[in-house]
């Protein structure tokens, strides 16, 4: 079972946050569950989380947030799309739906979402899981990729099935056939007279990453003071040698990976994943 549930935002945006709620959760449980925020990556939405967060809310209150921009919430058309307006976003997620002392779940761009909220509010997070997020600057090469990356997208698409086709396997930046990520864009997607186009704009999508891909995070990572893990798929973009050095810099980093999956390891292999991250939740969950 799904719920919606309204947040007011930075400069008042409207943002859409779901609970997933166990129905088979005893009704006169009176220990309070604890809290769990899941933070989707650039071009995602909450609905990303729900292989792992039905499971995952059998035993915690678990509740995915559109961020800016994203799914079903506000999409100012001048944002702003800063690090300072994600991260306060977050921020009131976790206040006003009484989350708190929270563990925060991030994957991609939401990990680092997440590591800059704990490192804010410290009295906010419980523990923090960074997924598939490197700390390393990416730079201005990596953004000009983006920009002509998104001028290859055949927009819009004619159907459902042409979506599921381009980005699972006829994306340029696809290596193999990779049917969950045609999948994970078809979730972002939604139909207009002309056909299906996203759900976001790709250039406010070009703004949002254009104010973290020129910086290293480093320093905030550093001044994360809860337990944190950091998991990769083995096939993901953050390489084993730069997840290690983040475990390290962490005041209390741990490590896990998962086997043949690769950035979107949570959404395509969410069995393993869950299995990557549930002991260190059960560790830090219940001490």
């Amino acid at each position: 079972m799904t719920r919606c549930v309204e947040v007011t935002g930075a400069d008042g945006i409207r943002l859409a946050a779901w609970e997933f709620a166990d129905p088979s959760r005893r009704s006169g449980q009176t220990e309070r569950p604890s809290g769990v925020l899941l933070l989707h990556g650039l071009m995602g939405r909450a609905s990303h989380w729900a292989p792992v967060a039905h499971r995952l809310a059998e035993r915690h209150r678990v509740v995915a947030l559109d961020q800016r921009g994203h799914g079903a919430s506000d999409k100012p058309a001048e944002g702003p799309y800063t690090r300072e307006a994600y991260v306060a976003d977050a921020e009131a997620a976790v206040e006003q739906l009484g989350l708190a002392p929270v563990t925060l779940v991030g994957h991609a761009m939401g990990a680092l979402t997440a590591w800059q909220l704990a490192a804010k509010r410290p009295d906010l997070v419980r523990a923090l899981v960074i997924h598939d997020m490197r700390a390393s600057a990416l730079g201005a090469a990596s953004q000009r990729e983006w920009e002509d990356w998104f001028r290859t997208w055949p927009v819009p698409f004619a159907t459902l099935a042409e979506v599921r086709k381009w980005f699972g396997e006829d994306d340029p930046w696809t290596e193999r056939p990779t049917p969950a990520r045609g999948e994970f864009f078809a979730e972002v997607m939604e139909e207009h007279a002309d056909g299906w186009r996203p759900v976001f704009s790709r250039r406010r999508m070009l703004t949002s990453r254009a104010t973290w891909v020129h910086d290293a995070h480093w320093e905030e990572l550093a001044q994360v003071e809860c337990p944190t893990l950091v998991v990769r798929g083995v096939d993901g973009k953050l390489g084993r040698a730069e997840a290690q050095e983040m475990v390290r810099v962490l005041p209390r980093g741990q490590y896990a990976e998962v086997t043949d999956a690769g950035h979107l390891a949570h959404y395509d292999q969410p069995e393993a994943w869950r299995a990557a991250i549930e002991p260190f939740l059960d560790g830090v969950l219940t001490s």
